[in-house]
């Protein structure tokens, strides 16, 4: 084992997520104090400009693991060639994104060969030689200090937190990668999609959410009307979702998405400790409540104690002037 880092990038619908290239630039800084290199791994089918782009971003090395079989993510095969890109790579940390694609592959591969793994990660240090890191524990509400016992470790990291690596350099080599058949024990035999978002929640600089006091389906139309204006995310406390006016793939929570925005405005929404460890990591909180003593407001850097219904109209207009005068 050397002192070189491994990311994993994350591919869809053949892009590159995001946070493929926040990670790149957690392992620059790793590698600076492991005094290693960086190399990447780009997995799925017809993905050769992911890798591309990759390359361009300043890693050593990409890794291509490109097949017919990895069209879907098939959590045995993904994980066999993940494992296996490992032990010829020989890294000393796995970087992976905190996302339903790296906690899954994550957790299999570091079964598979023994390996600690930190999750959901929001700050690293290098000291004396390891990796120290820092994650939210208890639903948000304390931040726990983990090192690693020893080399190499799984790392995943929240999207949103870390700036992306521009991809704007001399590219790197890509070397293909054999993959191998795996028996699986599941086939994607269809994959339906549901309507398109214009912003991914999980990587919107800006997003909207709504809770219980938007009060219907209807009451979420002025909150999309707000998010088009500020080009945002919508978003919905796990109440609004249970209540059915709103996709459960909006849910902001600890069973629902995590985001770390730069903006983040809450409408209507109390702050359960549920709600708040899905969106604490946002830069700026703004919510707006009837209630003055919502735990939201709590979190919040800014607080509007009113009827949202009152407040829409007003921040829609006043964002329109501002963004206007651009």
């Amino acid at each position: 084992m050397g002192n070189d880092i491994l990311i994993i990038a994350e591919e869809r619908e053949g892009n590159l997520r995001k946070v493929s290239f926040e990670l790149v630039t957690v392992a620059n800084e790793i590698a600076q104090g492991l005094g290693g290199s960086v190399s990447a791994l780009v997995l799925g089918h017809n993905v050769a400009a992911c890798a591309d782009a990759l390359a361009k971003t300043g890693v050593a090395k990409v890794y291509l693991a490109d097949s017919p079989a990895m069209q879907f993510f098939v959590p045995e095969l993904f994980t066999a060639v993940v494992a296996d890109v490992i032990g010829q790579a020989q890294p000393a940390v796995i970087l992976l994104p905190a996302t339903g694609f790296g906690k899954e592959l994550g957790a299999r591969v570091g079964a598979r060969l023994d390996l600690g793994v930190a999750t959901d990660c929001i700050g690293y240090a290098v000291e004396n030689g390891t990796l120290v890191l820092k994650r939210p524990v208890y639903a948000g509400k304390a931040m726990a200090t983990v090192k690693a016992k020893a080399l190499p470790v799984m790392v995943s990291i929240r999207p949103n937190i870390f700036p992306p690596a521009p991809a704007e350099g001399a590219s790197a080599s890509i070397e293909p990668v054999e993959v191998k058949e795996v028996p699986a024990r599941a086939k994607v035999v269809e994959k339906v999609k549901k309507e398109a978002v214009a912003v991914d929640l999980a990587e919107a600089k800006i997003v909207v959410s709504g809770g219980r006091g938007a009060k219907s389906t209807e009451g979420f139309v002025p909150i999309r009307e707000l998010a088009d204006i500020l080009g945002a995310a919508v978003g919905a406390s796990r109440a609004a979702v249970d209540a059915g006016w709103i996709d459960y793939s909006t849910q902001v929570g600890q069973t629902g998405k995590t985001v770390a925005p730069q903006l983040y405005i809450a409408l209507g929404i109390s702050g359960a400790i549920q709600h708040l460890a899905g969106m604490s990591s946002s830069k700026v909180i703004v919510a707006v409540n009837k209630d003055p003593d919502a735990p939201i407001f709590k979190a919040a850097d800014y607080g509007i104690v009113a009827d949202m219904f009152d407040v829409l109209p007003v921040l829609k207009e006043e964002f329109k002037k501002v963004l206007a005068e651009k």
